[in-house]
């Protein structure tokens, strides 16, 4: 006798089975619901940014507890944590010299434990990392940020390479999981810490995203001009909705894989 099918079940062979342009719309009315539930429930839009970084931390401390205990670093990417450093390095000098907050502190506790991740793949736990797989050259990320950077960046009152490097953090970060689905493009199988890591990864893109659109609605679309003029204030929008949806089909199977009580994540062909 066949055991009864639970909903998820249910609705994720449904979803499976949608074409590509159903799937992208149902994404976007889930997407569009969220954002109205958190403008509904959370006041000071502010704070949902705060969460973003907290969530991200939380993150990087999965991560921590997964090397302490294992003491392996097999299915993570040194890429992906490399980049991370890069442009919280950049984005805290920038909050240094431009503007010092509660951003600037949070973005100080999560460099410090991403360097101490990369210390630890690096040397400790060198014999388990598996260089093969993580084959995501940095320089095709990071040269086109670069560009992209100098090309177009805010136009505000502060020096003009303080400016792009603002830019530069924006960029970098919208594209620095990328080496990390590589590897795990690679494997197909994600173990459960690396599998939490990421997903909390995908929460914070989401909740950053949710940021910086409630905030132009709120201010109807006034936060752009602030923000400076030329295409610099759609950029930093399209960035947030660029990172958001590189991890939104990683976040789908992770949920409907704990939903189904899988321990391991087993990625189908296709997915990152």
């Amino acid at each position: 006798m066949r055991p009864p099918r639970t909903l998820i079940h249910v609705v994720s062979t449904w979803v499976r089975r949608q074409p590509p342009k159903m799937k992208a719309f149902l994404a976007v009315v889930i997407g569009m619901a969220a954002l109205v539930l958190l403008r509904a429930i959370v006041h000071d839009h502010d704070n949902i940014f705060v969460a973003a970084e907290a969530v991200h931390s939380i993150g990087i401390s999965v991560l921590i507890y997964k090397l302490m205990k294992e003491r392996t670093c097999a299915g993570l990417s040194l890429k992906c944590q490399e980049l991370t450093a890069i442009f919280l390095a950049v984005r805290l000098y920038c909050s240094f010299v431009m503007e010092f907050d509660i951003h600037t502190l949070l973005d100080s506790a999560t460099l410090a434990t991403t360097l101490w991740v990369i210390y630890t793949i690096r040397f400790k736990l060198r014999s388990s990392y598996v260089e093969d797989k993580d084959n995501f050259a940095i320089y095709y990320l990071a040269v086109p940020c670069g560009i992209l950077a100098l090309l177009i960046h805010p136009s505000t009152s502060h020096h003009i390479a303080n400016r792009i490097l603002w830019a530069l953090s924006v960029y970098l970060e919208a594209v620095s999981v990328l080496p990390q689905l590589r590897v795990m493009q690679n494997t197909k199988i994600v173990e459960p810490f690396t599998a939490h890591y990421v997903f909390a990864l995908g929460v914070a893109r989401f909740l950053s995203c949710a940021h910086w659109v409630l905030q132009v609605i709120d201010s109807r679309g006034h936060l752009l001009s602030a923000m400076g003029y030329g295409l610099w204030p759609s950029m930093v929008l399209i960035s947030e909705i660029v990172q958001t949806f590189i991890l939104a089909d990683f976040c789908y199977y992770y949920v409907k894989s704990v939903f189904g009580g899988q321990l391991v994540l087993r990625l189908p062909s296709g997915v990152v």
